[in-house]
C-alpha cells in the first residue's frame, strides 16, 4: 500500500525549500563577496527583490520538475537515476536562471560570473539530491519491509511462474510486489503456480481483473510454447494504466535489454507505456497549437478560396465531417474541406481511389496539395489529433484491419495526425491490404516518438506538398 499524493508532497515541499536555500546562498554570495569589491562594507538586507526572486525561481524548478517528469513513478526508481537526474536538471536549469537573469549584472572581473554559477549549481544540485536521498531512501527501506508494495498480477501459470514467484515473493528483502493472483494464457487442467497464488481468470478478461483487484503491476511469466500468445496479451492491456514487465529470453539480455538496476531480484523487461518524455509530449503539444494557429492565420487566403470553390463546385456543405477514432480509441469528428459529390457514401463507407468518379474536379485540385487537409488544424487546436501522427479512421475499417493486423491498436496510443511517417512512405490507401501495409511504418514512427522524427516527416510532407505528390 502506499500514497502516491503524499509522497509528491514530500518531493516538491523539499524541492521548493532546496530552490529557495540555493537561491539564498547565490544573493549571499553575491552581496557579501561581489557587491563588496565594488562599494566596500554594506549593510547585508533582504531585498524586495530577493523575496521576489524566491518566489519565481522556486516555481521555475518546481515546473521543470513537473514537466521533466520528475514526480512521476516516485516509489520505482533507483536511486542513482535520479542522482543523475538531479545533476542534469539542475545543470541545465541553473545554465538558465544564470543567463536570463544573472549575465547583466555588474561584476568587477568576469570570473565573477564563473564564482556565481558555480556558487549557485554546487549549492542548489548538493541541497535538492541531499533532500532527495533522504526521502527515496527511506522509502526503499519501506518497501523492502514490506510497509510499502504493489499489488501485481501474474500471467503465466507453470515453471517460469512458479520459479520467478520464488525469486521474488520468498526473498527476505522484499521487491514491492504484493502478489494478488494469477491469470492463465492456457486452459490447463492444473496449474502449477495454483499452489502459490490464487486463479483470477483467463488472459482474456485482463481488463476486468486489472480494474477489480487494483493491480498495479502485471509481470508476463508464459512458457516458451505460450509465446504466440504474447502479443494477444499486450495488446489487451494497451488501455490498461499498469506497468508491464516480462521475463526476458536470452536474445533479449545479450541484445541489452535488461538493465544492471532489474537484476538485483529477477531479470525484467519493462514494456513502456510511455512512447515520449513527459517534457518531449508538453513542446508537442506546444508546437501543435503554436504551429495550426500561425498556419490558419498565414493561410485564411487560402482557406477562404477553398471554402468559395467548394461551394461553387458542387452542391452540399463546405465542410465534411466523420467520426473517426482517435486517442486511447476515442471517437472524434474530423473536419475536412469536402472533396466529393454529396451522398459520396450513400451505399456504405467506401475509401476512395485514384481515379474515383466521386471527386469533385476541386476535389481533385485540393487532395493533390493537401488542402483539403486545412480544417484539421482546428482538431489539432481542439487537441483531438496532433500534427504528426497515424491517419485517424473509421471505426468500420478499424474491425477490418484488426482482422488481419491485431497490433493496428498500438496506434491508439498516441493521437492521430494531419501527416505521417506512413503517409510519407506509403501514402492514402485504396483497400485494407494497403492500410496494413501502411500500418508497419505508423508503427515504426510509434516505437521510435521524438520530436527529430517528427521534423523530419514535416519536412517530406511539405515537400510533398510542394510537388503535389498527393492523391
Amino acid at each position: 500500500m502506499k500514497n502516491d499524493l503524499l509522497q509528491r508532497l514530500k518531493y516538491i515541499f523539499w524541492d521548493t525549500v532546496a530552490a529557495c536555500g540555493g537561491y539564498t546562498i547565490l544573493y549571499t554570495f553575491r552581496k557579501v563577496i561581489i557587491e563588496k569589491k565594488r562599494f566596500g562594507e554594506v549593510d547585508f538586507t533582504f531585498s524586495q527583490n530577493y523575496y521576489l526572486g524566491l518566489v519565481l525561481i522556486s516555481a521555475f524548478w518546481i515546473i521543470i520538475y513537473f514537466v521533466t517528469g520528475f514526480y512521476k513513478d516516485i516509489y520505482r526508481r533507483s536511486r542513482l537515476k535520479e542522482l543523475t537526474y538531479t545533476f542534469n536538471a539542475s545543470l541545465l536549469g541553473s545554465v538558465f536562471i544564470f543567463f536570463a537573469l544573472l549575465l547583466d549584472d555588474w561584476v568587477s572581473v568576469y570570473t565573477d560570473y564563473y564564482r556565481g554559477f558555480i556558487v549557485y549549481f554546487s549549492s542548489h544540485f548538493l541541497l535538492t539530491s541531499l533532500f532527495r536521498i533522504l526521502i527515496s531512501t527511506r522509502s526503499h527501506l519501506r518497501i523492502r519491509k514490506g510497509k510499502i508494495w504493489f499489488n501485481t498480477l501474474m500471467i503465466g501459470s507453470n515453471e517460469n511462474a512458479v520459479g520467478l514467484y520464488n525469486n521474488m515473493a520468498l526473498k527476505s528483502q522484499k521487491t514491492g510486489n504484493r502478489f494478488v493472483g494469477f491469470a492463465s494464457v492456457n486452459n490447463n487442467i492444473r496449474f502449477l503456480v495454483e499452489k502459490n497464488l490464487n486463479y483470477l481468470g483467463p488472459h482474456t478478461e485482463l481488463p476486468e481483473i486489472i480494474q477489480k483487484h487494483c493491480i498495479e503491476e502485471v509481470i508476463i511469466a508464459i512458457e516458451s510454447s505460450e509465446h504466440e500468445k504474447l502479443e494477444e496479451v499486450i495488446n489487451i492491456m494497451e488501455d490498461t494504466d499498469v506497468k508491464i514487465k516480462m521475463i526476458p529470453d536470452t536474445y533479449d539480455i545479450i541484445s541489452g535489454k535488461v538493465r544492471l538496476e532489474s537484476l538485483s531480484s529477477a531479470p525484467l523487461i519493462e514494456i513502456s507505456h510511455e512512447l515520449m518524455p513527459l517534457w518531449q509530449r508538453v513542446l508537442k503539444r506546444a508546437f501543435d497549437i503554436l504551429t495550426s494557429l500561425i498556419l490558419l492565420i498565414l493561410f485564411s487566403p487560402v482557406f477562404l478560396l477553398s471554402a468559395i470553390m467548394v461551394k461553387l463546385s458542387s452542391p452540399g456543405p463546405i465542410f465534411f465531417r466523420q467520426e473517426r477514432t482517435g486517442l486511447h480509441g476515442k471517437n472524434f469528428q474530423m473536419i475536412k474541406f469536402r472533396s466529393m459529390y454529396q451522398d459520396a457514401e450513400k451505399e456504405g463507407p467506401q475509401l476512395s481511389s485514384e481515379n474515383d468518379d466521386r471527386i469533385t474536379n476541386w476535389g481533385r485540385v485540393m487532395r493533390k496539395y493537401r488542402l483539403d487537409e486545412l480544417p484539421q488544424f482546428i482538431n489539432v487546436i481542439l487537441g483531438e489529433m496532433s500534427i504528426v501522427g497515424p491517419r485517424p479512421e473509421r471505426k468500420y475499417y478499424i474491425n477490418m484491419i484488426m482482422r488481419k493486423a491485431p497490433h493496428y491498436k498500438h496506434l491508439h496510443k498516441v493521437k492521430p495526425g494531419i501527416t505521417s511517417w506512413g503517409m510519407v512512405k506509403f501514402g492514402y490507401a485504396e483497400n485494407v491490404e494497403q492500410m496494413v501495409e501502411r500500418l508497419k511504418y505508423d508503427i515504426i514512427y510509434i516505437e521510435n516518438m521524438n520530436l527529430f522524427n517528427d521534423l523530419k516527416i514535416l519536412i517530406y510532407t511539405v515537400l510533398i506538398v510542394l510537388q503535389g505528390r498527393g492523391k
